[in-house]
Protein backbone atom coordinates (compact mmCIF):
# COMPACT_ATOMS: atom_id res chain seq x y z
CA UNK A 1 0.00 0.00 0.00
CA UNK A 2 2.74 2.84 0.89
CA UNK A 3 4.42 2.07 -2.77
CA UNK A 4 1.05 2.39 -4.62
CA UNK A 5 0.65 5.57 -2.41
CA UNK A 6 4.03 7.53 -3.72
CA UNK A 7 3.26 6.57 -7.13
CA UNK A 8 -0.34 8.61 -7.08
CA UNK A 9 -0.38 10.85 -9.87
CA UNK A 10 -0.25 14.53 -8.84
CA UNK A 11 -3.28 16.67 -8.11
CA UNK A 12 -4.31 18.10 -11.54
CA UNK A 13 -2.39 15.73 -14.09
CA UNK A 14 -4.60 13.34 -15.87
CA UNK A 15 -4.10 9.31 -14.78
CA UNK A 16 -4.32 6.28 -16.99
CA UNK A 17 -3.69 3.51 -14.76
CA UNK A 18 -5.16 0.58 -16.65
CA UNK A 19 -8.55 -0.81 -15.15
CA UNK A 20 -7.98 -2.57 -11.77
CA UNK A 21 -4.75 -1.18 -10.99
CA UNK A 22 -4.72 -0.76 -6.98
CA UNK A 23 -3.75 2.49 -5.56
CA UNK A 24 -5.04 5.54 -3.68
CA UNK A 25 -5.03 7.53 -6.96
CA UNK A 26 -7.29 5.10 -8.55
CA UNK A 27 -9.54 5.12 -5.24
CA UNK A 28 -10.18 8.71 -4.94
CA UNK A 29 -10.39 10.38 -8.94
CA UNK A 30 -13.38 11.67 -10.43
CA UNK A 31 -14.33 9.16 -13.55
CA UNK A 32 -14.40 10.94 -16.52
CA UNK A 33 -18.00 11.27 -18.66
CA UNK A 34 -18.33 9.03 -21.20
CA UNK A 35 -17.44 10.58 -24.42
CA UNK A 36 -15.69 13.64 -22.73
CA UNK A 37 -19.45 15.36 -22.68
CA UNK A 38 -20.89 16.95 -19.78
CA UNK A 39 -22.80 15.10 -17.43
CA UNK A 40 -26.90 15.27 -18.02
CA UNK A 41 -28.90 17.36 -16.07
CA UNK A 42 -32.57 16.79 -15.68
CA UNK A 43 -35.12 18.59 -14.88
CA UNK A 44 -35.05 18.27 -10.71
CA UNK A 45 -31.79 19.77 -10.60
CA UNK A 46 -32.69 23.31 -12.55
CA UNK A 47 -36.43 23.49 -11.32
CA UNK A 48 -36.91 24.11 -7.80
CA UNK A 49 -39.43 25.27 -5.39
CA UNK A 50 -39.54 29.38 -6.81
CA UNK A 51 -39.95 28.05 -9.91
CA UNK A 52 -42.75 26.04 -9.14
CA UNK A 53 -44.04 28.87 -6.55
CA UNK A 54 -43.45 31.21 -9.86
CA UNK A 55 -45.47 28.99 -12.69
CA UNK A 56 -48.17 28.29 -10.21
CA UNK A 57 -48.68 32.21 -10.03
CA UNK A 58 -48.56 32.39 -13.43
CA UNK A 59 -51.00 29.43 -14.30
CA UNK A 60 -53.77 31.53 -11.65
CA UNK A 61 -52.77 34.60 -13.15
CA UNK A 62 -53.76 32.83 -16.69
CA UNK A 63 -57.09 30.88 -15.50
CA UNK A 64 -58.14 33.38 -12.69
CA UNK A 65 -61.81 34.00 -14.57
CA UNK A 66 -62.42 30.31 -15.10
CA UNK A 67 -61.28 29.67 -11.26
CA UNK A 68 -63.46 33.12 -9.99
CA UNK A 69 -66.72 31.49 -11.81
CA UNK A 70 -66.34 27.88 -9.98
CA UNK A 71 -65.31 29.54 -6.68
CA UNK A 72 -69.07 30.91 -6.75
CA UNK A 73 -70.61 27.67 -6.76
CA UNK A 74 -72.67 27.33 -3.39
CA UNK A 75 -71.45 23.69 -3.20
CA UNK A 76 -67.87 24.69 -3.92
CA UNK A 77 -67.72 27.44 -0.93
CA UNK A 78 -69.23 24.89 1.32
CA UNK A 79 -66.69 22.66 1.06
CA UNK A 80 -64.38 25.28 1.45
CA UNK A 81 -66.21 26.42 4.76
CA UNK A 82 -66.40 23.04 6.27
CA UNK A 83 -62.38 21.83 5.36
CA UNK A 84 -60.88 25.33 6.83
CA UNK A 85 -63.28 25.26 9.77
CA UNK A 86 -61.83 21.83 10.34
CA UNK A 87 -58.46 22.82 9.88
CA UNK A 88 -58.94 25.72 12.12
CA UNK A 89 -60.42 24.12 14.72
CA UNK A 90 -57.92 21.39 15.05
CA UNK A 91 -54.44 22.56 14.17
CA UNK A 92 -53.99 24.15 17.33
CA UNK A 93 -54.38 21.30 19.29
CA UNK A 94 -52.66 19.28 17.06
CA UNK A 95 -49.99 21.30 17.37
CA UNK A 96 -50.43 21.22 21.02
CA UNK A 97 -50.22 17.55 21.13
CA UNK A 98 -47.11 17.38 18.82
CA UNK A 99 -45.11 19.75 21.46
CA UNK A 100 -46.38 17.22 24.22
CA UNK A 101 -44.99 15.06 22.29
CA UNK A 102 -41.94 15.65 21.67
CA UNK A 103 -41.56 16.99 25.01
CA UNK A 104 -42.64 12.90 25.88
CA UNK A 105 -40.05 11.55 23.68
CA UNK A 106 -37.20 13.66 24.47
CA UNK A 107 -37.43 14.90 27.79
CA UNK A 108 -39.39 12.66 30.32
CA UNK A 109 -37.14 9.07 30.89
CA UNK A 110 -38.35 5.75 30.29
CA UNK A 111 -38.32 5.14 33.92
CA UNK A 112 -40.91 8.00 34.59
CA UNK A 113 -43.72 5.44 32.81
CA UNK A 114 -42.61 2.60 35.18
CA UNK A 115 -43.03 4.03 37.86
CA UNK A 116 -46.20 6.06 36.90
CA UNK A 117 -48.61 2.94 35.76
CA UNK A 118 -49.24 0.27 37.29
CA UNK A 119 -46.87 -2.69 36.46
CA UNK A 120 -49.90 -4.95 35.46
CA UNK A 121 -51.27 -4.09 31.78
CA UNK A 122 -54.59 -4.97 32.99
CA UNK A 123 -54.44 -1.92 35.71
CA UNK A 124 -52.45 0.38 33.28
CA UNK A 125 -55.90 0.56 31.00
CA UNK A 126 -57.84 2.95 33.35
CA UNK A 127 -54.98 4.69 34.65
CA UNK A 128 -54.23 5.87 31.26
CA UNK A 129 -57.72 6.41 30.70
CA UNK A 130 -57.89 8.53 33.78
CA UNK A 131 -54.96 10.66 32.45
CA UNK A 132 -57.24 11.86 29.61
CA UNK A 133 -59.24 14.15 32.67
CA UNK A 134 -56.09 16.58 33.12
CA UNK A 135 -54.94 16.83 29.69
CA UNK A 136 -57.30 19.16 27.76
CA UNK A 137 -56.74 18.38 23.94
CA UNK A 138 -58.55 16.89 21.44
CA UNK A 139 -58.27 13.78 19.29
CA UNK A 140 -55.95 15.33 16.48
CA UNK A 141 -53.38 15.90 19.05
CA UNK A 142 -54.09 12.45 21.39
CA UNK A 143 -52.95 10.80 18.03
CA UNK A 144 -49.21 11.86 18.13
CA UNK A 145 -48.90 11.69 22.05
CA UNK A 146 -50.09 8.06 21.78
CA UNK A 147 -47.25 6.85 19.44
CA UNK A 148 -45.11 9.12 21.51
CA UNK A 149 -45.98 6.94 24.65
CA UNK A 150 -45.72 3.70 22.99
CA UNK A 151 -42.36 4.52 21.74
CA UNK A 152 -41.43 5.54 25.11
CA UNK A 153 -42.10 2.42 26.40
CA UNK A 154 -45.70 2.29 27.79
CA UNK A 155 -47.26 -0.87 26.80
CA UNK A 156 -50.31 -0.45 23.73
CA UNK A 157 -52.99 -0.78 25.76
CA UNK A 158 -52.99 1.35 27.97
CA UNK A 159 -51.45 4.28 25.61
CA UNK A 160 -54.41 3.53 23.26
CA UNK A 161 -56.96 4.00 25.87
CA UNK A 162 -55.54 7.11 26.68
CA UNK A 163 -55.86 8.27 22.45
CA UNK A 164 -59.59 7.18 22.91
CA UNK A 165 -60.27 8.84 26.47
CA UNK A 166 -58.73 12.33 26.14
CA UNK A 167 -60.49 13.62 23.53
CA UNK A 168 -63.87 13.17 25.47
CA UNK A 169 -62.86 13.30 29.18
CA UNK A 170 -60.68 16.58 29.45
CA UNK A 171 -61.65 19.44 30.99
CA UNK A 172 -62.13 21.83 27.91
CA UNK A 173 -64.79 19.28 26.11
CA UNK A 174 -67.04 18.42 29.64
CA UNK A 175 -67.25 21.93 30.12
CA UNK A 176 -68.33 22.76 26.12
CA UNK A 177 -70.43 20.10 26.56
CA UNK A 178 -72.42 21.68 30.17
CA UNK A 179 -72.51 24.75 28.02
CA UNK A 180 -74.38 23.16 25.02
CA UNK A 181 -76.52 21.25 26.84
CA UNK A 182 -77.33 23.66 29.46
CA UNK A 183 -81.16 22.08 30.51
CA UNK A 184 -79.37 19.14 30.69
CA UNK A 185 -76.84 18.31 32.78
CA UNK A 186 -76.99 14.26 32.79
CA UNK A 187 -75.39 14.53 29.12
CA UNK A 188 -71.91 15.74 30.99
CA UNK A 189 -72.23 12.81 33.45
CA UNK A 190 -73.14 10.04 30.09
CA UNK A 191 -70.43 11.60 27.68
CA UNK A 192 -67.46 11.18 30.46
CA UNK A 193 -68.98 7.83 31.55
CA UNK A 194 -69.22 6.19 28.42
CA UNK A 195 -66.28 7.75 26.69
CA UNK A 196 -64.22 6.42 29.64
CA UNK A 197 -66.07 2.78 29.49
CA UNK A 198 -65.12 2.10 26.08
CA UNK A 199 -61.44 3.73 26.20
CA UNK A 200 -60.96 1.12 29.04
CA UNK A 201 -62.99 -1.61 27.22
CA UNK A 202 -60.55 -1.26 23.74
CA UNK A 203 -57.74 -1.29 25.78
CA UNK A 204 -58.47 -4.72 27.37
CA UNK A 205 -59.21 -5.95 24.17
CA UNK A 206 -56.14 -4.87 22.79
CA UNK A 207 -54.19 -6.66 25.84
CA UNK A 208 -56.39 -9.83 25.01
CA UNK A 209 -57.01 -9.88 21.08
CA UNK A 210 -53.87 -7.24 20.01
CA UNK A 211 -51.30 -8.67 18.01
CA UNK A 212 -47.68 -6.94 17.37
CA UNK A 213 -47.74 -7.10 13.82
CA UNK A 214 -51.16 -5.22 13.27
CA UNK A 215 -49.22 -2.38 14.59
CA UNK A 216 -46.07 -0.77 13.09
CA UNK A 217 -44.44 0.43 16.03
CA UNK A 218 -42.97 4.80 15.02
CA UNK A 219 -39.18 4.12 14.76
CA UNK A 220 -37.56 7.26 15.33
CA UNK A 221 -33.42 6.72 14.47
CA UNK A 222 -32.89 10.44 14.31
CA UNK A 223 -33.38 11.07 18.58
CA UNK A 224 -31.23 8.54 19.60
CA UNK A 225 -27.50 10.26 18.74
CA UNK A 226 -28.42 13.79 18.79
CA UNK A 227 -28.84 16.84 21.21
CA UNK A 228 -31.72 16.99 23.43
CA UNK A 229 -32.90 20.41 21.87
CA UNK A 230 -32.07 18.93 18.04
CA UNK A 231 -33.93 15.92 18.56
CA UNK A 232 -36.84 17.79 19.87
CA UNK A 233 -37.47 19.73 17.12
CA UNK A 234 -36.47 16.60 14.87
CA UNK A 235 -39.57 15.55 16.68
CA UNK A 236 -41.98 18.47 16.27
CA UNK A 237 -40.75 18.20 12.23
CA UNK A 238 -41.81 14.15 12.51
CA UNK A 239 -44.99 14.19 13.69
CA UNK A 240 -46.13 17.61 12.18
CA UNK A 241 -45.35 16.70 8.71
CA UNK A 242 -47.06 12.70 9.10
CA UNK A 243 -49.94 13.57 11.31
CA UNK A 244 -50.52 17.20 9.62
CA UNK A 245 -50.95 15.51 5.80
CA UNK A 246 -53.10 13.05 6.99
CA UNK A 247 -55.35 15.41 8.94
CA UNK A 248 -55.63 17.78 5.56
CA UNK A 249 -56.30 14.46 3.40
CA UNK A 250 -59.06 13.25 6.42
CA UNK A 251 -60.20 17.32 6.25
CA UNK A 252 -60.73 16.99 2.44
CA UNK A 253 -62.70 13.48 3.01
CA UNK A 254 -64.67 14.96 5.35
CA UNK A 255 -65.36 18.41 3.97
CA UNK A 256 -66.34 16.18 0.24
CA UNK A 257 -69.05 14.00 2.33
CA UNK A 258 -70.40 17.04 4.02
CA UNK A 259 -71.54 18.03 0.82
CA UNK A 260 -72.89 15.18 -1.03
CA UNK A 261 -75.04 13.81 2.20
CA UNK A 262 -78.68 16.20 1.82
CA UNK A 263 -79.73 17.62 4.97
CA UNK A 264 -83.45 16.01 4.45
CA UNK A 265 -81.98 12.44 5.12
CA UNK A 266 -81.35 13.56 8.74
CA UNK A 267 -84.80 14.00 9.73
CA UNK A 268 -86.28 11.09 7.98
CA UNK A 269 -83.52 8.84 9.98
CA UNK A 270 -84.72 11.06 12.98
CA UNK A 271 -87.97 9.22 13.24
CA UNK A 272 -86.94 6.16 14.07
CA UNK A 273 -85.27 5.65 17.53
CA UNK A 274 -82.95 2.60 16.38
CA UNK A 275 -81.84 4.09 12.92
CA UNK A 276 -81.52 7.86 14.52
CA UNK A 277 -78.55 5.95 16.68
CA UNK A 278 -76.48 4.73 14.12
CA UNK A 279 -77.00 7.70 11.67
CA UNK A 280 -75.68 10.07 14.09
CA UNK A 281 -72.81 7.89 14.97
CA UNK A 282 -72.01 7.47 10.77
CA UNK A 283 -72.58 11.09 11.13
CA UNK A 284 -69.98 12.01 13.60
CA UNK A 285 -67.29 9.76 11.73
CA UNK A 286 -68.24 11.94 8.46
CA UNK A 287 -68.23 15.16 9.76
CA UNK A 288 -65.13 14.90 11.60
CA UNK A 289 -65.49 17.60 13.98
CA UNK A 290 -63.11 18.22 16.50
CA UNK A 291 -63.91 17.57 20.39
CA UNK A 292 -64.45 20.70 21.52
CA UNK A 293 -67.10 21.94 19.23
CA UNK A 294 -68.87 18.67 18.37
CA UNK A 295 -71.73 19.46 21.50
CA UNK A 296 -72.65 22.75 19.65
CA UNK A 297 -73.29 20.82 16.71
CA UNK A 298 -75.20 17.71 18.28
CA UNK A 299 -77.21 20.32 20.47
CA UNK A 300 -78.33 22.01 17.05
CA UNK A 301 -79.60 18.77 15.91
CA UNK A 302 -82.57 18.98 18.12
CA UNK A 303 -84.78 16.34 16.21
CA UNK A 304 -82.70 13.67 17.45
CA UNK A 305 -83.38 11.42 21.11
CA UNK A 306 -80.77 12.53 23.51
CA UNK A 307 -79.69 9.19 23.48
CA UNK A 308 -78.96 9.47 19.83
CA UNK A 309 -76.75 12.37 20.34
CA UNK A 310 -74.67 10.96 22.89
CA UNK A 311 -73.95 8.74 20.56
CA UNK A 312 -72.71 11.51 18.19
CA UNK A 313 -70.20 12.79 21.27
CA UNK A 314 -68.95 9.58 22.20
CA UNK A 315 -68.60 8.11 18.60
CA UNK A 316 -66.82 11.32 16.97
CA UNK A 317 -63.63 11.82 19.36
CA UNK A 318 -62.75 8.19 18.89
CA UNK A 319 -63.41 7.51 15.18
CA UNK A 320 -63.43 9.78 12.16
CA UNK A 321 -62.05 10.53 9.17
CA UNK A 322 -59.45 12.21 9.93
CA UNK A 323 -58.46 9.87 12.60
CA UNK A 324 -58.23 7.19 10.47
CA UNK A 325 -56.64 8.53 8.19
CA UNK A 326 -53.96 9.81 11.06
CA UNK A 327 -54.02 6.69 12.51
CA UNK A 328 -53.02 4.92 9.40
CA UNK A 329 -50.30 7.39 8.83
CA UNK A 330 -48.79 6.50 12.49
CA UNK A 331 -49.40 3.51 13.27
CA UNK A 332 -49.76 1.80 9.81
CA UNK A 333 -52.77 0.47 7.89
CA UNK A 334 -53.36 -2.71 9.76
CA UNK A 335 -53.57 -1.28 12.41
CA UNK A 336 -56.22 1.61 11.41
CA UNK A 337 -58.30 -1.19 9.69
CA UNK A 338 -58.77 -3.45 12.52
CA UNK A 339 -58.58 -0.50 14.94
CA UNK A 340 -61.40 1.79 13.81
CA UNK A 341 -64.12 -0.26 12.83
CA UNK A 342 -63.91 -2.14 16.43
CA UNK A 343 -63.97 0.79 18.37
CA UNK A 344 -67.12 2.37 16.10
CA UNK A 345 -68.91 -0.64 17.21
CA UNK A 346 -67.82 -0.83 20.76
CA UNK A 347 -68.42 3.45 21.32
CA UNK A 348 -71.98 2.35 19.91
CA UNK A 349 -72.91 0.08 21.73
CA UNK A 350 -71.83 1.98 25.01
CA UNK A 351 -73.36 5.15 24.35
CA UNK A 352 -76.46 3.29 23.95
CA UNK A 353 -76.41 2.06 26.83
CA UNK A 354 -75.12 4.32 28.65
CA UNK A 355 -78.09 6.87 27.42
CA UNK A 356 -80.95 4.49 27.82
CA UNK A 357 -79.77 4.38 31.72
CA UNK A 358 -78.93 7.68 32.48
CA UNK A 359 -81.04 9.55 29.99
Amino acid sequence: MTANTDQAAPAGEPEDHPTGAVGVATEVREPAPTGGEPPRRWLGDRIGSVEVLAALLILLIIFRDPLAAALDDPRLQTWTTVFVSIMVQAVPFLVFGVLLSAVIAVFVPRSFWARALPRHPALAVPAASAAGVVLPGCECGSVPIAGSLIRRGVTPAAALAFLLAAPAVNPIVLTATAVAFPNNPEMVLARGLASLVVAMVMGWLWLRLGRTEWIRMPRRPELDDASRGRAFWAAVRHDVTHAGGFLVLGAMAAASINVLVPERWLQTLADNAWLSILALALLAVLLSLCSEADAFVAASLSQFSLTSRLVFLVVGPMVDLKLIAMQAGVFGRRFALRFAPTTFAVALLVAAGVGAVLL
